[in-house]
């Protein structure tokens, strides 16, 4: 029977609609989990040497101090990231097979998901490293088989959690806030977190605890689809009680104001909207990379310039670059009226530049490390709202990607965003003010490479009217292309 669901998932990839482009896809992910696997297996082999020449103390108890982090940052990608079996299920429903086989069957396709064994290309060789150097082997099994049990615990916990906000952000939050506790030693949990990992090679036989655990999350994962396998059931979209919210204030803009209005409510009623919200708050904090000196690559002047297009631009990046497809749901409908395309982009713009003003304000923080960190930002500000907000704008007419506004999963892009035209219209995105500003900060000095930059953001506001013109073109020129691609599935 097995057989016969991984011929049907063959079948499904070939004659999928986009079978090009998942093609493509696939082979892009082929190469990134080779980078990840060689990363892997270069910090197994060689972490315990760099411990140790470092002077940290013993390799196995430092990583053991700090795991209980990289346990919590895979959970955190995992929900973000990871294929739920729902996707898996819901198309077997409507065929004749046993419900116990179609659960089997999409749990077991989780256990070998890359999520599970890549952990293992840093676990394996730095067991046999501490095996090498001489540790108790017995002692390395226990903990070895502890730990990786915990990572496959985490498979199921993220499948059980699945769209469930309410539990997942404020334990990422509490983990943020420890962590953050930890870096200015007012508290430290790895104190009560080591021992637990201690433990699995101070007494080997003690691993059995995590694996105890791990059948009895596979079990209770099974029994929760098994028993809500229907589409009027668990598997079915949850809707929400409508709440009404005029935002009349809105209305003295006309066409302009009624979209706003629209784009305002898809934020706050959505999970896929309000993923996008956490993500533009988090980029915030990107420029901590690179105004604290934290990381040597990053001790350089033009990538300040970086750092404050990113910190200003989180919103722009993550919610403009899939103009239009937060309204794939109803935009058939949508272009059926009439509307002109000029309104509808103008309406996307200004959330974009509402956003980008006040990410500006909330990053006044920098100031803490010099006037200069935050006028990179400032700079970086101008830069998006005179040029970035154009291009994100412009190239979201070719990447013609249906979102489902109900799921966070692809919150960080999707396939359909990746070709020729979407990546040339990155490189004036993030190259561009880099060459801008090396070119005042080197041949003038660092002032005239923040006012090159800056100047370059207002002379893209000022000629805004003849970029929508160009940008209202394409879009047309792609409408039905675009109603194609959303009426399709992958």
């Amino acid at each position: 029977m097995f057989k016969h669901f991984f011929k049907l998932q063959w079948k499904s990839f070939f004659r999928a609609a986009s079978f090009k482009t998942n093609l493509v896809f696939k082979i892009l992910m082929i190469f990134g989990a080779l980078y990840f696997i060689v990363v892997f297996l270069a910090l197994g082999v060689g972490s315990y040497f760099i411990i140790e020449k470092n002077g940290l103390g013993d390799p196995l108890l430092f990583v053991n101090k700090y795991i209980i982090y990289y346990l919590v940052m895979d959970v955190y990608i995992r929900y973000m990231l990871q294929k739920m079996p729902v996707l898996n299920i819901k198309p077997l429903l409507y065929l004749p097979f046993n419900k116990s086989q179609v659960v089997y069957f999409s749990l077991g396709k989780t256990i070998f998901s890359f999520f599970n064994w890549a952990h293992a290309f840093f676990f394996v060789p730095f067991s046999i490293v501490l095996i090498i150097e001489g540790y108790n082997p017995l002692g390395v099994i226990g903990w070895h088989l502890g730990i990786m049990a915990l990572f496959y615990c985490n498979n199921f916990i993220n499948i059980m959690m699945n769209n469930k906000d309410s539990i997942f952000y404020p334990l990422v939050a509490i983990l943020a806030i420890l962590g953050i506790c930890q870096y200015y030693e007012w508290f430290d949990i790895t104190v009560y977190s080591s021992p637990v990992f201690n433990m699995f090679y101070d007494i080997p036989w003690t691993a059995i605890i995590p694996w105890a655990a791990l059948i009895g999350l596979y079990y209770g994962a099974f029994n929760y689809f098994k028993n809500n396998m229907y589409l009027d059931a668990g598997l079915a979209t949850k809707h929400a009680i409508a709440k009404s919210e005029d935002y009349t204030w809105l209305n003295r803009f006309g066409n302009l104001g009624t979209f706003l209005k629209n784009d305002i409510k898809l934020i706050k009623r959505n999970k896929r909207s309000k993923t996008t919200v956490i993500m533009s708050f988090i980029f915030l904090f990107y420029g901590l990379l690179f105004f604290t000196n934290s990381i040597e690559a990053y001790d350089n002047p033009v990538w300040k310039i970086f750092a404050g297009i990113f910190v200003s631009g989180g919103f722009l990046f993550s919610f403009g670059q899939f103009v239009p497809s937060w309204d794939s749901s109803y935009y058939p409908l949508m272009m059926s009226q009439n509307i002109q395309y000029k309104e509808y982009l103008s309406s996307k713009w200004y959330l974009i530049i509402i956003a980008t003003i006040i990410s500006t304000i909330l990053s006044v923080f920098y100031l803490y490390f010099g006037w200069d960190a935050y006028l990179a930002v400032i700079v970086g500000a101008i830069y998006n709202i005179g040029v970035n907000s154009y291009l994100v704008l412009w190239g979201g007419a070719y990447i013609k990607t249906p979102i489902d506004l109900t799921s966070n999963k692809k919150a960080f892009g999707d396939k359909q965003a990746f070709n020729v035209k979407t990546l040339l219209l990155t490189l004036p995105k993030l190259i561009l003010p880099i060459a801008i500003y090396g070119l005042g900060h080197y041949l003038i000095n660092p002032t005239a490479g923040y006012l090159f930059v800056a100047l370059t953001g207002i002379l893209g506001f000022a000629f805004k009217n003849l970029v929508f013109r160009k940008i209202e073109k394409v879009y047309k020129k792609e409408k039905y292309k675009t109603l194609l691609a959303y009426k399709q599935k992958a």
